[in-house]
């Protein structure tokens, strides 16, 4: 397979810094537009959700259709993952009463059952192997289930554990460090440690956005949702538009 062929068929990007910043600042918009929607606009969780999982559908058949990586579908749909995680969590969290440690627990088992049949079924859930319609559609269910979580996890972190937002920004941009330490100091699995910063981003995205949003007796900033949330998708925008990002390379 040629690197031209190889540029076709994989639609995801090359886990580079840049990945990584835009991928924590989309985690941290999910939040906030989340909140924005749910709470600033009073149309609840459940709603809110039914929205944002139709945006997120749209979203994930046009990147699926689509003959080559396209930057700005990619990150569409991750902004739209990461939304629906947050409402959807808000929604088992506090609207079905299981509570943020019930939350995260069900969603880790979603989560590793998902790469389980994953696995089970390809053979592999590396990025790297991410080039048909078939893998694609574990790629998207899989992240859907992380962004998810990060949302239960970071909420149960901040206030269940009584760590707060910025405690809970400091231990889990701890153990994101940790993780980059291990992935040049180690010969740990390269897929294990990037889903697991995939994972750890999006909490530490959430208790980032909370702490934005949030009231200032509940610990946050009291910054307008829907003023956060624009800089945010800003600043995306701009990442996306001045850094060039290539496609992974499929394994061959």
């Amino acid at each position: 397979m040629n690197l031209k062929t190889e540029e076709a068929l994989s639609k995801v990007p090359e886990v580079t810094l840049v990945f990584w910043i835009i991928k924590i600042l989309a985690t941290t918009l999910g939040e906030t537009g989340g909140d924005a929607l749910s709470m600033s606009m009073n149309l609840g969780y459940l709603l809110s959700t039914g929205i944002f999982a139709a945006v997120f559908l749209a979203a994930v058949i046009v990147q699926i259709r689509a003959r080559r990586f396209h930057p700005a579908i990619y990150w569409t749909t991750i902004i739209a993952t990461t939304t629906v995680g947050t409402t959807l969590a808000d929604f088992a969290d506090r609207s079905l009463g299981i509570g943020y440690a019930g939350g995260a627990t069900l969603l880790f088992g979603l989560l590793m059952a998902s790469l389980a049949l994953w696995y089970r079924t390809l053979g592999s859930v590396s990025i790297d192997t991410v080039g048909s319609p078939r893998s694609e559609s574990f790629y998207w269910m899989t992240i859907m289930f992380s962004q998810t979580l990060g949302t239960a996890l970071g909420d149960w972190t901040a206030d269940s554990a009584g760590l707060g937002y910025e405690g809970g920004a400091l231990v889990f941009g701890v153990l994101l460090a940790l993780i980059a330490a291990a992935y040049y100091r180690t010969t740990i699995s390269r897929t294990v440690l990037f889903w697991a910063a995939f994972i750890l981003t999006r909490p530490l995205g959430a208790v980032v956005g909370d702490l934005l949003d949030k009231p200032v007796h509940a610990g946050g900033l009291d910054l307008s949702r829907f003023g956060a949330s624009a800089v945010l998708l800003s600043a995306i925008v701009v990442f996306v538009a001045a850094f060039r990002q290539r496609p992974a390379r499929l394994s061959h």
